[in-house]
C-alpha cells in the first residue's frame, strides 16, 4: 500500500482564523464584525475550507450554525499550529531587533499607576531599545485586543482571565494584592490590632450594585461569615473614598488601588485577609520572544 503524502495546500491559515474566530464568537454575524468582512463572505470561506479538507465543518442549529466534531478536530491542531507560528514571530523579531521592539499592553485601571507605570520605568533603565504602549481596558476588551492581535499583553484579575486550559493564550501570575478596609479616621476599630474582617460585619458597607468589585466585596464577607448591608453604591475608588472619609460607610480596596487620603485609614486585615490575584496572559507561543519575555519580567514584583 503507498503512502498517503501530506497536503499542506489544504491548510489555508486565513480560513483557519475565521474558523477559530467563529469558535469564540458564535455567530456568522460576530464572525464577520469581528473580521471585518461580510457575513456572506464569511460563510463562503468556511465553505472552501470544507471543501479543502473534505470534511464538513458546520451544520445548520435552527437559524445558526454550529461546530461540527471535525470542526473542533480541525481546531485542536490549529490551534497548535497558531502558537507555534507565534513563537516563530518572537524568534524571528528577537533575531532581527535584539532586545529591542515595542510591546503593546492592555492593562485594568488600577493596574496602569501599580504596575505599568514602574514596569515602563524600570524597563527605559535597563532595557532602553523596548517601547511599551499602553491601552487602558478591562479584561473582557483586554482578551478581545489579546485574541485579535491589537495587543501583545493583556493585564486581568484571575477570576477574569482565560482558564489555563485555553489553547489560545499563555497565562502569567504575577502577584496578589492583598485587600486593606478603609475606615474613617477616628473609628473605633481603625487601631485594633489584627482587625478581622467578620469584626465589620455591623458596619454600613460601601461598594459597587455590580460588577467584579460588587462581587469580590460580596463574596469576601460571606467567606468571613456574613453578608455585608450595602449603605452606598460607588464604582471608582475616588468616589469610595471620599464616602469612607465623610463617615459614611467602610470598604474593602485593593492595596494597589488605594490613595492616601487624611480622613481614611488603610487597615490591613488579619487571619482573615482576603487577596485578588492578578495575571498576565500573551498569546501562545509569543513568550518566547525576548520583548515581551523582557516585560513580564518588569510587571513582577
Amino acid at each position: 500500500m503507498s503512502e498517503r503524502a501530506p497536503r499542506p495546500d489544504r491548510w489555508d491559515i486565513r480560513k483557519l482564523v475565521i474558523l477559530r474566530t467563529l469558535r469564540e464568537r458564535g455567530t456568522v454575524t460576530a464572525t464577520a464584525q469581528a473580521l471585518l468582512m461580510t457575513p456572506s463572505a464569511v460563510s463562503q470561506q468556511l465553505t472552501n475550507l470544507a471543501k479543502q479538507l473534505g470534511v464538513p465543518l458546520l451544520e445548520a442549529q435552527g437559524r445558526r450554525v454550529r461546530l461540527t466534531d471535525a470542526a473542533h478536530l480541525v481546531l485542536v491542531h490549529a490551534d497548535a499550529v497558531f502558537a507555534q507560528l507565534e513563537c516563530a514571530d518572537a524568534e524571528l523579531e528577537q533575531h532581527v531587533q535584539g532586545d529591542s521592539g515595542t510591546v503593546r499592553v492592555a492593562a485594568f485601571s488600577t493596574a496602569v499607576p501599580a504596575l505599568v507605570v514602574p514596569a515602563v520605568r524600570a524597563l527605559r533603565a535597563a532595557h532602553p531599545g523596548i517601547t511599551v504602549r499602553v491601552r487602558e481596558a478591562e479584561a473582557g476588551q483586554a482578551y478581545e485586543l489579546l485574541a485579535s492581535g491589537d495587543v501583545d499583553l493583556a493585564l486581568s484579575l484571575a477570576v477574569h482571565a482565560p482558564t489555563a486550559r485555553d489553547p489560545k493564550f499563555t497565562r502569567v501570575p504575577l502577584l496578589a494584592d492583598p485587600l486593606d478596609v478603609a475606615l474613617p479616621v477616628g473609628h473605633p476599630l481603625a487601631e485594633e490590632p489584627g482587625l478581622r474582617l467578620a469584626d465589620l460585619a455591623g458596619e454600613p458597607w460601601i461598594f459597587g450594585g455590580s460588577g467584579p468589585w460588587s462581587e469580590i466585596t460580596i463574596a469576601a464577607c460571606e467567606a468571613a461569615g456574613f453578608v455585608p448591608e450595602q449603605a452606598h453604591s460607588a464604582a471608582g475608588w475616588t468616589a469610595i473614598l471620599a464616602l469612607v472619609e465623610a463617615g459614611m460607610g467602610v470598604a474593602l480596596v485593593p492595596r494597589m488601588a488605594a490613595a492616601g487620603r487624611d480622613g481614611v485609614a488603610m487597615c490591613a486585615l488579619g487571619a482573615d485577609r482576603p487577596v485578588r490575584h492578578v495575571v498576565a496572559a500573551v498569546r501562545k507561543g509569543a513568550e518566547a520572544g525576548a520583548t515581551v519575555r523582557r516585560v513580564l519580567e518588569a510587571l513582577s514584583p
